[in-house]
Parts: structure tokens; C-alpha cells; sequence
């Protein structure tokens, strides 16, 4: 177990934790003992049949322990009244669970419903959520869930997860159901709402690269929850602590530190751009006396409107220029990983992905040269730890000697 000192107290704290299934001779979870700082988004990962989700089901007692302790926030749960405590904690799950015959506004208003909130209190709150999950209020609260897109249900269930304000969240392969570009979407898009409200989340997955971009902290298990390894993405990265860890993380660690590096921690390159009442004329002129092979048009706001090249603009014959070239594609914001930037800009038409802040107003853009930087930079700090590491074994061994 990794011990958390004052600045990072445990809101839950596991105890001895052990859950053993009728007719089965092992413990699904065997004496698990585990720390979750407050605050934090907290990964349980592992092969199939660890136990990391019969784990996180103990946390709010939809499964029973066998024996050990729950403290949630410094009080022993283990006992408690189990709907009591489940209203405390926000649950997502990965086939969401929305109630078909209901609206999405009444989906989100079930907890605060059941916690007796008067209906002006419950209306407000369903209409922050929806606009905090991107959602137009106005739009999609009247509703139903069968017509929504997955990854517009899969927001839903995180908001109704958030209607009480709970200050823990359990998330169970919250995203594995989604196509790979809705799905590193939703996850930049709950790391932003996670910025801003902060809640101690424990969140289970199989995917390691899902676990090293999600987590600020990772426990990586193998059977009966065993804690192989419990520590932050980089130092289980560039320190596995054994045979095991190694294999599980796999090849390619670099490309997996992408995942560790947000858009907002690099410099950023410069693009030929103008204003959307720019004549095509003019719009010419500034693509031929700066670098690329067209300029992105920006509107009052200062958002991107349009990418136009030389030959739209040459044919233009009167058309505005927010009337010709293409829609943006490739749009991330600065809390989007590398990894992220580097996919969207490989299949980008300009191979640049176009970094915007989170009122949509243009900031830069990632090309392929910032991303190999930014790898050539994690392996020669690799390197530079490797061989402080063998000067200090060196040391070590040397006084020994002497």
C-alpha cells in the first residue's frame, strides 16, 4: 500500500478487504488494504478476473464484503445502510443504465429526487449538469434516451452521476463501449470537468493506456486484487516494479508517456490565419508570404471557421471565404494529451491538429515535429535517469568495497 500523508488524505480507505463467492475456494479479493487521496482519480487495472470491479462494487456495497473495512471520508461504512451510502456516491457504468421511459431530465434528477430537493432546485441542477457536460439544456433535457448517440447517453450518465454533488464517484469501464474517437473525447472531456470539480474517483479499466491518461494514480492488480504496483502513470511507466508490470504496461513506453503530456505543456507552433471578412485576394497574398499550404479563418470571436488553400482561393469566383475550403477538423484543447493531438493530426488533410481554448478562440497548433520533440525529450530524460541510477549503483557498490 502506498501511504498518503496530510496533503493528501485518504477520503476512502480500505481495510483488509476480502470477498470470497460462494462455492469458490480463493478469494475474488484477498485482504486488499488501499489508500484513495482525496481528490483524485484513482485506476484499478489488471487482467480479467483480478477482482478490480468486484472491488470497486464493495466501495457503495452493490457487492458485500466477506470481511475487512470501508471508510469513506474517515467513517466505517462497512455496515451502513447501503441506499444511504449509494447516494453518496456517483456510480457510471460502461452500458450506462439511463431509464428508457424517462427524459433525460428526469434521468439526472433521480438521486436528487430521492433526497427530497424541491422541483425549482432539481430543475437548476439538471441544467447546470447538462451545460457543464456540453449538452444544450434547452435542446436535450425533454429528451429520451433512445434519442441520443452513445457517447451523448454516456454524458448523461456521467451528469446524473454528479446531480447530488457526491464527493466520491465510482466509474466502472466508463467509456469501453464507445467507438476510439468518441471515447478519447469523453475522456478529455471528463478530465476538464474533473479540473474543475474535483471529486475522489476510483475508475476501472483493462486498458493501460486508458489507465496512464485517466489516472493520477494507478494500482495495478493481478489475482484477488493483489497490488502489484500502486504509484503515479510515470514513475509505473519508467519504474515498473517488476516482471509482471513490465509485461502488462508492453512495448513502446515513449509512445505511452504521449498519454502523460498535455497540449498545454508545449509550445505550440504558428499558422498563416485571418479574419473571416478577409477578401480571398488578400487571404491569397498572406498564404503566399507565410509557411503552409493554407490559412485557417477565424471569425469575431476568433475561432476557426474554415481551412482554405491556395486553389479555393483562386476559385473562389465572389464567394466569401467562410463559404469556401473546409470545416476545421482536428480540434483539441490544451488539456488534450500528445497521444491525442498526435491522432487527430495524422488524419488531419493539413496534419496539424488546431488547439483551441474552452471557448472555442484559437490558441496554436501540434504538427508532427512538436510531437517527436516532445519524444525525443522523454527519452533523454529516460536515458539521463538510467544512468543517474547505475553512477548510484556504482556508488554504492564501490563503498562497499572500500
Amino acid at each position: 500500500m502506498t501511504e498518503t500523508g496530510p496533503a493528501d488524505r485518504p477520503m476512502i480507505r480500505l481495510e483488509e478487504l476480502t470477498k470470497t463467492f460462494p462455492g469458490q475456494q480463493r478469494p475474488a479479493v484477498d485482504a486488499l488494504t488501499l489508500d484513495i487521496p482525496e481528490g483524485e482519480i484513482v485506476i484499478l487495472v489488471g487482467p480479467s478476473g483480478c477482482g478490480k470491479t468486484t472491488t470497486m462494487k464493495m466501495i457503495n456495497r452493490i457487492i458485500e464484503p466477506t470481511s475487512g473495512r470501508i471508510l469513506l471520508d474517515g467513517e466505517d461504512v462497512t455496515h451502513a445502510d447501503p441506499d444511504q451510502l449509494r447516494r453518496r456516491i456517483g456510480y457510471v457504468i460502461q452500458q450506462i443504465g439511463l431509464f428508457p421511459h424517462m427524459t433525460i431530465a428526469e434521468n439526472i434528477a433521480t438521486v436528487p429526487k430521492l433526497l427530497g430537493w424541491d422541483a425549482q432546485r432539481v430543475a437548476a441542477r439538471v441544467d447546470e449538469l447538462l451545460t457543464t457536460v456540453r449538452m444544450d439544456p434547452a435542446e436535450y433535457r425533454g429528451r429520451y434516451p433512445k434519442e441520443l448517440s452513445g457517447g451523448q447517453r454516456q454524458r448523461v450518465g456521467v451528469a446524473r452521476a454528479l446531480s447530488a454533488d457526491p464527493d466520491v464517484m465510482l466509474m466502472d469501464e466508463p467509456f469501453g463501449a464507445i467507438d476510439p474517437i468518441t471515447r478519447d473525447r469523453l475522456q478529455n472531456e471528463f478530465l476538464r470537468l474533473q479540473a474543475q470539480v474535483r471529486k475522489t474517483i476510483v475508475f476501472v479499466t483493462h486498458d493501460i493506456d486508458e489507465a496512464i491518461k485517466m489516472g493520477d494514480r494507478i494500482a495495478i492488480l493481478r489475482e484477488g486484487s493483489e497490488v502489484v504496483q500502486y504509484d503515479t502513470p510515470e514513475t509505473i511507466l519508467t519504474h515498473p516494479a517488476n516482471d509482471f508490470v513490465r509485461d502488462f504496461i508492453g512495448s513502446g513506453a515513449s509512445l505511452k508517456r504521449l498519454n502523460l503530456s498535455r497540449v498545454r505543456d508545449i509550445e505550440l507552433s504558428h499558422w498563416p490565419t485571418v479574419p473571416e471578412g478577409t477578401s480571398p485576394e488578400e487571404a491569397l497574398r498572406v498564404l503566399r508570404s507565410a509557411p503552409g499550404s493554407a490559412v485557417l479563418v477565424l471569425d469575431a470571436q476568433g475561432r476557426p471557421r474554415r481551412w482554405v488553400g491556395a486553389t479555393d482561393l483562386q476559385r473562389a469566383d465572389g464567394r466569401r471565404l467562410d463559404q469556401i475550403g473546409m470545416h476545421p477538423e482536428a480540434i483539441v484543447e490544451p488539456h488534450a494529451t500528445l497521444s491525442d493531438a498526435l491522432n487527430e493530426l495524422i488524419t488531419a488533410r493539413y496534419s496539424v491538429a488546431t488547439v483551441v481554448d474552452g471557448n472555442g478562440v484559437y490558441q496554436g497548433v501540434v504538427d508532427i515535429d512538436r510531437i517527436t520533440e516532445a519524444i525525443r525529450t522523454m527519452r533523454s530524460d529516460d536515458q539521463r535517469t538510467a544512468r543517474r541510477g547505475l553512477d548510484e549503483a556504482s556508488d554504492a557498490a564501490g563503498s562497499r568495497w572500500s
